[in-house]
């Protein structure tokens, strides 16, 4: 065995045939990889929360759901590689898993070195661009958002966000403690053409103190910088 092998890589492999997730834990066992299985979507995205992998091997042709919206998903909250193993090889299918933030695309039937190559090269540039892996749990005082279930709890309640209040709260959240301009706002959570909507983002942020703050008129958690943007106040503590 090898130096790299003592690293011990977690990669966490997102597949329903068994006879190729048995194949790959035979492949890897002796490489630097240690590899975690996974049979649906559902139980893989667990299994991303708890395993926390290096490298995602994801099937798109899950019996749940499709593999684009686990890469979707994934990609709101982490920058953990993803390459696709999949029997879709057309050109569209594979422009359109790169396009929603998968790493690499390998076609099945695929060699195992070549995998195992591409594997490394995904691994390697993400250590190397210096992107830490985020966690999927963010607190905030009494505040819990789970990034992979998309909920989001208050003093251990249940509080509902809609969709855009959900990505309004975790683009503030990416920038705890930062001063974040109206227009960085508006662009990254509606689009840029509503740049120059402020109106809306108050709007919605009026939505979310009335649901987490505990007293909306006086915000402890989303402040106001005047005439410039929004600060959200706490640094996240992540599990």
């Amino acid at each position: 065995m090898t130096d790299t092998a003592v690293q011990q890589i977690s990669a966490l492999v997102i597949e329903d045939d068994a006879a190729i997730r048995h194949m790959l834990s035979v492949a890897l066992q002796d490489t630097e990889f240690k590899l975690f299985e996974a049979a649906t979507g559902r139980a893989g995205l667990e299994n991303v929360t708890k395993r926390q992998p290096e490298v995602i091997l994801l099937d798109l042709g899950l019996p749940d759901q499709d593999g684009l919206g686990i890469v979707k998903s994934l990609r709101t909250w982490s920058r953990v590689p993803i390459i696709i193993i999949s029997a879709e090889g057309d050109e569209f299918r594979k422009v359109e898993a790169l396009e929603a933030g998968a790493d690499d695309y390998v076609t099945k039937p695929f060699g195992v070195n070549e995998l195992l190559a591409r594997m490394r090269v995904a691994w390697r540039r993400t250590k190397e661009s210096g992107v830490a892996q985020d966690q999927p749990i963010l607190r905030f005082g009494d505040v819990e958002v789970d990034q992979v279930g998309r909920t989001v709890t208050k003093a251990g309640l249940n509080i509902h966000l809609s969709p855009i209040e959900f990505r309004l709260l975790t683009m503030l959240a990416s920038h705890a403690g930062r001063v974040v301009t109206h227009r960085q706002i508006l662009n990254e959570v509606w689009g840029s053409e509503y740049a120059d909507e402020a109106q809306y983002l108050r709007v919605y942020v009026g939505y979310l103190r009335k649901k987490l703050e505990d007293d909306p008129s006086r915000p402890s958690l989303i402040l106001t910088e005047p005439r410039i943007g929004y600060r959200l106040q706490a640094d996240p503590s992540r599990s």
